[in-house]
């Protein structure tokens, strides 16, 4: 575009806005003012103005000189989205720093969307940003020929999203706490093994997992690993208790005529994790990526803490609560496997210990089974 031309589309646009000014007089005011400058190469430029004042102000960016750098700037742009790994990229120019004087805006933001046509053709959608008051669209369609309009929400709003897809890509280790709220249960029961109450056997897991992205920027493949606490309850069925008694531990009923209301053998236990977790990310409809489907694999390893029974029941109108530490013959180390599978917000949990629960000889053949429902934040 010519600079003289463009000089002189101003002075139209300078004339219309007093002709506008005018008429406000003798009508109610709109809200905008849309003012079409159909330019000779074909090329349309739309201009929505508040009043004409606002129109009156544009003049001061010397648009006519910045129309001229815009196609360095875009083609610039243009090459980094080939190169990045987001829909959208934003850079910025700075066009007062390079040519002083000229009364040039102080910044430019650019931000290039790609996006597919129908058909499958790619189109890109360029936003150019003047500072932070006056925006400029430049739509690029397959056939190379661009068109002009405001709309500086949209900018602001497509310069945060490529801003924050930029951070993510960047930042491709990240660290989330984690618990988990599910149930125990024990698997291949063998002698001496207990009938559990499937509500009070409870575990509860809290730790900080570390997500280390495995590919490139745009892979959904992570490596999961961090501290774990686990807590898990083994919570009898019946009048039974759990006692230690001649260096095994066994399941007895209770002979005294006391009835128990709850009667459980309890761990903690430090736990680390490693599992390969597939994280995908899917789109709204206005184009913003969230969260999708997510399913992970793996195993773990621990080291338990410390035991204890708890007996709690009433004698005499009173409550007891008798509480007794112990390893129990409980396994010292643990390990097994386990896996997530999810939806956005929604995910479940799943362990499985290759251990026995008891030391061999010394205890109820059983392995414990854990599952429930986890959250993230």
């Amino acid at each position: 575009m010519k600079p003289v031309l463009f000089s002189a589309a101003l002075l139209a646009l300078g004339a219309a806005a007093t002709t506008t000014a005018q008429a406000r007089t003798l009508a109610p005011a709109a809200p905008t003012d849309t003012i079409v400058v159909r330019l000779p190469n074909k090329a349309v430029m739309t201009l929505v103005v508040r009043d004409a004042k606002q129109l009156r102000e544009l003049p001061q960016y010397h648009l006519d000189s910045l129309v001229a750098r815009l196609g360095p700037y875009i083609k610039r742009a243009d090459e980094a989205a080939k190169t990045a790994s987001t829909d959208r990229v934003t850079t910025q120019f700075f066009p007062n720093q390079d040519a002083p004087g000229q009364g040039l805006p102080e910044e430019v933001r650019i931000t290039t969307r790609k996006s597919q046509a129908p058909g499958g053709a790619s189109t890109n959608r360029v936003d150019v940003a003047l500072s932070k008051v006056f925006g400029l669209q430049v739509k690029t369609n397959a056939e190379g020929k661009k068109t002009y309009n405001t709309g500086s929400s949209e900018i602001r709003q497509a310069r945060r999203d490529s801003l924050n897809e930029a951070n993510q890509a960047r930042h491709s280790t990240r660290t989330d706490l984690v618990f988990d709220l599910g149930l125990n249960a024990l698997a291949n029961r063998g002698s001496g093994a207990p009938e559990l109450r499937t509500l009070g056997s409870r575990y509860v897991n809290i730790g900080l997992n570390t997500f280390a992205r495995l590919g490139g920027k745009q892979s959904p493949a992570y490596l999961v690993f961090g501290p774990e606490f686990a807590f898990n309850n083994y919570m009898l069925e019946g009048n039974n208790k759990w006692v230690n008694q001649n260096g095994r531990t066994s399941v007895v009923p209770e002979t005294n005529g006391r009835q128990y209301q709850k009667t459980k053998l309890a761990t903690s236990t430090f736990t680390v994790p490693l599992m390969v977790q597939f994280k995908f990310r899917e789109k709204d409809g206005r184009g913003h990526s969230h969260s999708g489907f997510t399913i992970g694999a793996g195993g773990f390893v621990g080291y338990r803490l410390g035991s204890w029974t708890k007996l709690k029941y009433f004698e005499e109108g009173n409550t007891f609560k008798d509480k007794n530490y112990g390893s129990y013959n409980l396994t010292d180390w643990q390990y097994g496997l386990q896996g997530v599978i999810g939806y956005r917000s929604l995910q479940f949990f799943a362990k499985y210990n290759l251990n026995e629960l008891f030391r061999e000889g010394q205890g109820p053949q059983a392995q414990t089974v854990s599952f429930g429902l986890r959250l993230l934040k």
